[in-house]
């Protein structure tokens, strides 16, 4: 797929590219021979470029302060997304973003400028976490893992005809229609993006790598005024998911205070157990989902009833924690990583994604407590008044 554009007086050519295909490294390779572009851009970012040409830096990973920095959704999420295209990449016989690395392979042997085109991954990947509310986040999550048991059926014919503009527009109508924030950030604020960075590389003769997705997206804004500085910020927190925060716990200590107040102690009593049962039973279920130690799952069941009414600290980070001091993830777990987030029993098995698995499910059960023992303390409460 190549397109030619004009910008002032530069001639770019877009190639656009499967990123797990064959057949786009070798028309990547050829269409830079034929050229011989002044520069060369490629849809990467300087942590993504670093990252594909650095195969160890898993064993940087500290985990601990990916649970204290709350990354862990966000990391584990980054995970499945990698499985997914590194499982297809897998059966097709071909690394994934190996037409990047060919791109500034053989851009830099004909003597072209490497001009690195998308944004920051840590950018993309705040902007979209802050859109996103804690349901969609966990719809996110089950997309993913439905979509990597469909992996077996894709043959690389399937992949070539990946590369066709109407079933991309197709499928990234699908994505917009089940998560519109997630297409918003991911694909289109990037398509603006790539547009920019492209048409304003240096040289006279520009060539540009991307993925077929973002061709249609990239012709579109290819012209438009673009505010670089505003795709560029971190997004500010929602104020009014910072304030839910602090509300549900206070209307939960308003209910205990109420049903001690007209009901006595065995109200005030029963209300404080339903508390507890609810928020230690889930989360200590998703702990156990997740195959944590007996200890991890002790900690998320206690912390539960008690983090649940400290917007500050979840059950899951405490459960987290405990799990990274019960089973010390080791070199080789860091080492496999990349192996073993190819399977679902390798996310399991693997110490460093088993911690990760914790801190979600144990959250996730400790969020579910909460919405089911609320109406129980409503009921007692009403039976009292």
């Amino acid at each position: 797929m190549i397109h030619k554009l004009n910008y002032q007086d530069k001639e770019i050519i877009l190639l656009g590219t499967a990123h797990v295909s064959k057949e786009s490294v070798k028309l990547v390779i050829e269409t830079i021979n034929e050229e011989k572009p002044d520069t060369v851009c490629v849809e990467l970012c300087e942590s993504r470029f670093q990252s594909i040409r650095q195969k160890e830096r898993w064993q940087d990973t500290d985990i601990i302060k990916v649970i204290k920095e709350k990354k862990s959704f966000l990391l584990l999420a980054n995970l499945l997304l990698a499985s997914f295209q590194k499982r297809i990449a897998k059966k097709l016989g071909i690394n994934p973003g190996e037409e990047m690395l060919k791109a500034i392979e053989t851009g830099e042997a004909v003597g072209a400028a490497i001009h690195l085109a998308d944004r920051d991954i840590r950018t993309t990947l705040a902007r979209t976490w802050r859109a996103m509310g804690f349901f969609g986040k966990i719809k996110l999550m089950f997309q993913i893992l439905l979509s990597a048991s469909e992996i077996e059926d894709i043959k690389e014919e399937d992949v070539e005809l990946m590369k066709q503009e109407d079933m991309l527009e197709s499928l990234l109508s699908e994505i917009g229609k089940s998560l519109p924030a997630l297409k918003k950030i991911l694909i289109d604020e990037r398509n603006e993006y790539l547009a920019y960075k492209i048409r304003t590389a240096p040289g006279d003769k520009i060539l540009a790598v991307v993925g077929a997705g973002h061709v249609p997206g990239i012709k579109e804004h290819f012209n438009d005024n673009i505010d670089i500085q505003t795709l560029e910020e971190f997004p500010p927190k929602r104020k009014i998911s910072g304030t839910l925060k602090w509300i549900l716990p206070m209307a939960i200590l308003a209910l205990f205070v109420l049903g001690f107040f007209y009901g006595g102690s065995k109200a005030g009593t029963d209300m404080i157990m339903w508390w507890i049962l609810a928020n230690g039973f889930f989360a200590g279920l998703g702990a156990v989902i997740a195959l944590a130690h007996p200890l991890t799952i002790l900690s998320a069941i206690f912390a539960a009833p008690l983090t649940s009414l400290n917007p500050m600290i979840a059950a899951g980070w405490v459960a987290g924690l405990v799990e990274a001091l019960s089973r010390k993830p080791k070199v080789r777990d860091l080492e496999n990583l990349p192996e073993d987030i190819l399977s679902f029993k390798g996310f399991w098995k693997n110490k460093v994604t088993r911690i990760l698995l914790v801190v979600v499910f144990a959250n996730i059960g400790s969020s579910i407590g909460t919405f089911i023992a609320f109406p129980f303390l409503l009921k007692v409460l009403q039976n009292v008044i």
